[in-house]
C-alpha cells in the first residue's frame, strides 16, 4: 500500500518558530491552507486565511495598519484580527459575508501552534510538550526545511532510525544502530508511539565525539516518542561504555539523575504543507557545553547536513512513489521488524483520519 497523502484536520500543527513571527505579515501554507501571521500590538500571534474575500489577493502581500488591521494591497478591503472586514472601498455598508477565517493559535515551547479545522474543537491542553527547548540548563539550535514529499514519508523516516547507519554514516550513524533490535510500544489512550533502541557497546559517531570529547566505545540510548500527527521527540543518551543510568530512569525526564551522561533532546515537528510536501522543523537541545559556541556551530552544521540528506532522499522517494502510483495504481511495500514503529504510527494516523471523516460526515448531516 502506498504511504498516505491524507491531510488530517482538527489537529494542532506547528506553524512557525515563535521567533519567526513579528509585526510584519508572514505567510506559510499549513495543511493546504494559505495563512498569514502577524504579532498583534498586545504581543499575541494572529493567524488568518491569506486570501482577501474580494479578488483573492494574498493578505500577506498587503500591509499592516493601526489597530491590528490588514489593508488588502489590491482594493483596500480592511480586516481586523478576528478576520472581520471593517472597511470596503467606495461604500459604507460592509457585506455580512465579508470576513476571512481566523485560526486558533497557541505559543508554547518556542513554537507557534495553529489549529487547522473547526475552531470550536480546539483544546490547547492537547498540545504535546517539549519543555527542554526553553528550559534553564539547556541550549537549543534549530532549523526548517520543506520537503517535497508527503508527511507519511518523513514520519516513516523518523520512526526507523536504522537508516542512520547507511544514509548518515560519518555523522550520526554507526553499525550498531542498524544491528540493534528495537522495542515498540503504543499508548492507545495517549495516542503515542514509543520506539526504543538501547546500545550497550557502540562506536561514538562524530556528531557526539566532536561535541562531547568522548573517543572510546559508548553506551547509547535512543528513545522515541511520537504523538501523531505533528510532534516527534527523540530522547538521546550517551555515556562511556558500561555506564548505565540509575534504576527506574525515565528517558526525557530524569536527566538530573544521570549526571555522568550527555543528553540531547532531538525534536521534530512534521507539519503538512500540501498533500505532497511537509515542513520539517528540527531542533537539537542539549544539557552539555551549553555556553560553548564552537559546539553549537558544529552541531548545527552537522545536524543540518543530516537533515539535508533526509531531504534529498525523501524528495527522491516521493518522486518514485508518485511515479509508481501513476504507472501501477499503487505501491506494494515489504515490511520487516525495523518497521514496527512506523507501522504503529501509520495505524494511529489512520485512526485520526477516520475520526476526522466521521466528524465531517456529522457536520455535513447537520447542515443538510
Amino acid at each position: 500500500m502506498s504511504p498516505s497523502t491524507t491531510i488530517i484536520r482538527d489537529q494542532w500543527y506547528v506553524a512557525a518558530y515563535a521567533a519567526e513571527i513579528g509585526t510584519e505579515l508572514f505567510a506559510r501554507t499549513i495543511c493546504d491552507e494559505p495563512l498569514v501571521f502577524f504579532r498583534a500590538e498586545d504581543g499575541e500571534v494572529v493567524a488568518l486565511a491569506d486570501r482577501c474575500v474580494h479578488r483573492r489577493y494574498p493578505l500577506s502581500k498587503s500591509r499592516r495598519a493601526e489597530g491590528d488591521r490588514i489593508v488588502c494591497g489590491y482594493h483596500g478591503f480592511t480586516y481586523d484580527r478576528t478576520g472581520a472586514c471593517v472597511a470596503v472601498p467606495a461604500q459604507t455598508r460592509i457585506p455580512r459575508s465579508a470576513r476571512v477565517a481566523a485560526y486558533p493559535v497557541v505559543e508554547q515551547d518556542s513554537f507557534v501552534w495553529v489549529w487547522i479545522g473547526d475552531p470550536e474543537s480546539a483544546d490547547a491542553t492537547a498540545i504535546p510538550r517539549a519543555p527542554w527547548l526553553v528550559a534553564d540548563g539547556w541550549t537549543t539550535l534549530r532549523g526548517l526545511q520543506t520537503i517535497q514529499g508527503r508527511h507519511a514519508l518523513l514520519m516513516d523516516n523518523l520512526m526507523d532510525l536504522s537508516h542512520e547507519t547507511y544514509l548518515h554514516g560519518g555523522h550520526i550513524g554507526t553499525p550498531e544502530v542498524a544491528e540493534t533490535p528495537i522495542v515498540t510500544e503504543v499508548d492507545e489512550t495517549a495516542g503515542v508511539v514509543r520506539v526504543s533502541r538501547h546500545m550497550d557497546d557502540a562506536q561514538c559517531p562524530p556528531f557526539y565525539a566532536e561535541s562531547t570529547g568522548l573517543t572510546g566505545r559508548i553506551t547509547r540510548w535512543q528513545d522515541i516518542e511520537f504523538q501523531p500527527p505533528c510532534l516527534y521527540r527523540l530522547h538521546s543518551r550517551i555515556a562511556p561504555q558500561g555506564q548505565y543510568p540509575p534504576a527506574g530512569y525515565r528517558p526525557g525526564v530524569d536527566h538530573d539523575r544521570d549526571p555522568g551522561a550527555f543528553h540531547t533532546e532531538i525534536v521534530y515537528a512534521l507539519t503538512p504543507e500540501t498533500e505532497h510536501s511537509v515542513h520539517d522543523f528540527w531542533m537539537v537541545a542539549r544539557d552539555f557545553a551549553i555556553d560553548d559556541p564552537k559546539v553549537t556551530d558544529y552541531l548545527h552544521d552537522s545536524n543540518h547536513t543530516v537533515v539535508m540528506q533526509d531531504v534529498v532522499a525523501l524528495n527522491l522517494v516521493e518522486q518514485t512513489v508518485a511515479e509508481d502510483e501513476r504507472r501501477l495504481g499503487g505501491v506494494r511495500e515489504l515490511t520487516i521488524n525495523i518497521d514496527t514503529g512506523a507501522l504503529a504510527a501509520r495505524k494511529l494516523m489512520t485512526r485520526l483520519a477516520r475520526a476526522q471523516a466521521d466528524a465531517d460526515a456529522e457536520a455535513a448531516a447537520a447542515r443538510a
